[in-house]
């Protein structure tokens, strides 16, 4: 068992890589910084020390594994190198653990192999996560390395919810299902929601807004997952910045058939060219919503498809729980759009959902609730710490070793 109380958070994207250094005796935040554009002459480093001015880099990097070796650079000029003594583990982010991994998981070589045979079902992001695996191992071999996938908390899935309806041998024998991801996100939330109320996560039922740029939903009964929005892949559910969310599925065939589209084309559209973009060519809400305030008709119609889109599931997983204690929203644009969250709620008073104008206009780093002190259900802003949650469950598995 290790006696380090530190855990080094890494979020390998496919040219970046996030990182934080958490405590785990408190959950201070010790370090904290972003690798982005990796293979790019632009490369840039921002690194956050624990005191004084943040460190930027710029220069290119050439890989993950050189990026990486800068970020334990930094860490070692604030005197937390990785030869830390103090460094109990290294917690990854990994987006698809499919049925195998339902919890936080040591990595072998017999896991890592899993991950990437899970790779067609997570082609974005799985390669990537591998990618900052590999390196950190190399760079401390002998440091339990703990796989904490986005899939895991969507694991409690009833099988009606997670099944698709389709032939179940074909299902089965190409692993199709519901998975659900931003699993740690969902996770946190819930339960800083529950804390936020002064209540026991057991008896709450909570709809989870996960509103960024990728984008998700989640029914929560008593700490539990019940349902999400986001299934086989991370396309699936509400508007997203670039992605399509729900559409017919007769789409993809149509646009091959008539529109003379390739498969690869319409797996571009639907992720990189749909969504907010592809109704007003802006992802960021703040830009759309100030378009759509000064009567720009696309950004308007961006802006009401994608509350559109977020309603229907909250009046569906309303109808899942039977009872909402609470609907919290986070991420993004959920804990910054003072505009997504009054729409949203709009006009649901009958189900015991509102908001207070005074108080959601309120910008606030802190979990807070917007909702009237005589509203059924309350409305509350909980900004998500996936890292925080990424470390809490990897120092757990470390220390239960």
């Amino acid at each position: 068992m290790t006696t380090g109380t530190r855990v080094l958070v890494l979020n390998a994207g496919s040219s970046s890589v996030k990182y934080q250094l958490i405590d785990m005796l408190d959950g201070a935040k010790l370090a904290s910084g972003l690798v982005e554009r990796i293979g790019e002459a632009n490369g840039r480093l921002l690194h956050l020390p624990p005191t004084g001015e943040p460190r930027e880099t710029l220069r290119r990097f050439d890989g993950h594994d050189v990026a990486l070796e800068a970020v334990a650079g930094e860490l070692a000029a604030d005197l937390m190198g990785l030869d830390s003594p103090e460094l109990a583990a290294i917690g990854h982010r990994v987006v698809h653990g499919g049925l195998r991994f339902t919890r936080p998981t040591l990595v072998t070589d017999a896991v890592l192999a899993e991950i990437r045979r899970l790779i067609p079902v997570a082609p974005l992001h799985n390669p990537a996560n591998i990618t900052g695996i590999e390196v950190a191992r190399k760079l401390r071999p002998d440091l339990p390395q703990v796989a904490v996938f986005d899939t895991a908390f969507h694991a409690t899935l009833p099988e009606h919810a997670a099944r698709y309806a389709i032939d179940r041998r074909t299902a089965d024998e190409h692993r199709v299902r519901r998975y659900g991801f931003h699993g740690t996100s969902h996770q946190y939330v819930s339960r800083a929601t529950a804390r936020l109320l002064g209540r026991d996560p057991a008896e709450l039922n909570v709809i989870v807004l996960h509103l960024g740029n990728g984008a998700s939903a989640s029914a929560v009964a008593g700490g539990v997952c019940v349902e999400t929005s986001m299934g086989l892949t991370p396309l699936e559910g509400l508007v997203m910045g670039t992605r399509s969310g729900d559409v017919d599925p007769g789409l993809v065939f149509h646009l091959h058939r008539v529109g003379g589209m390739s498969i690869d084309e319409i797996d571009d559209l639907l992720n990189r060219r749909s969504g907010l973009l592809g109704l007003c060519g802006d992802n960021d809400m703040r830009e759309v919503v100030r378009r759509a305030q000064e009567g720009e008709e696309d950004a308007k119609l961006a802006f009401d498809s994608y509350v559109h889109r977020i309603r229907r599931y909250l009046g569906g997983y309303y109808a899942v729980l039977g009872r909402v204690d609470a609907v919290a929203f986070t991420a993004g644009v959920g804990e910054n759009s003072a505009e997504v969250r009054a729409a949203v709620c709009a006009n649901l008073e009958e189900l015991g959902i509102s908001v207070d104008p005074e108080l959601n206009a309120v910008r606030s780093p802190g979990a807070r609730t917007v909702s009237p002190s005589y509203s059924r259900v309350a409305v509350a802003v909980v900004p998500t710490d996936e890292e925080l949650e990424i470390a809490r469950q990897a120092f757990a598995l470390v220390h239960a070793v």
